[in-house]
């Protein structure tokens, strides 16, 4: 692994293990084994390495998605697609809560688009069956606004004083969802 690369990983390390008010570019040289200057002659700063660690954590979730299995039924492969989402941020909870902070930040992420550009496609292919009750733009909303929701649940899990949400919570969550966007049978 190129010297590129191994600072973007201790990066995420630091992200996931510590979160984004605990990161410290002294933290990710010990992780890579680097010095300092090694560190800005590759992103610059702190934030240019931070910008890039998230770019890439986006990249990673993005990845996850494309070569997840997918169901040929469009609605199954909304369930899997959510499902994916969220135990994404459930296994890595703080960089979850870093990525959608910079998302909120309005920072310009390719693959935080193309993401949301797949969560479409799954509805237009519900919408295509006529099994689409609202139209495409506010099923995405509310598939996504659940799925933030249930992430949420993760993230908050500490503050809370709260063990992670359980499958039933989660699957709860989901078909409520799903059923506010079909149209009865």
């Amino acid at each position: 692994m190129n010297t590129h690369d191994t600072l973007l990983n201790a990066a995420l390390q630091v992200l996931e293990e510590e979160g984004e008010a605990q990161f410290s570019t002294r933290s990710v040289c010990a992780i890579a084994k680097v010095t300092a200057p090694t560190l800005y002659h590759h992103f610059g700063s702190a934030d240019g390495l931070l910008s890039a660690a998230i770019t890439e954590a986006f990249a990673q979730f993005l990845e996850s998605k494309r070569t997840a299995t997918q169901s040929s039924d469009p609605v199954m492969a909304l369930r899997e697609g959510w499902d994916d989402y969220v135990r994404f941020a459930a296994a890595r909870p703080r960089l979850y809560a870093v990525m959608m902070s910079r998302v909120l930040d309005d920072a310009d992420i390719p693959a935080a688009e193309q993401a949301f550009a797949l969560l479409i496609q799954r509805i237009a292919a519900i919408a295509a069956e006529g099994r689409l009750r609202p139209t495409v733009e506010v099923a995405a909303d509310l598939m996504w606004a659940s799925a933030n929701a249930a992430s949420l649940l993760y993230v908050t899990a500490r503050l809370r004083k709260v063990v992670p949400p359980t499958s039933e919570v989660l699957e709860q969550i989901r078909e409520g969802a799903i059923r506010s966007i079909l149209n009865p049978e």
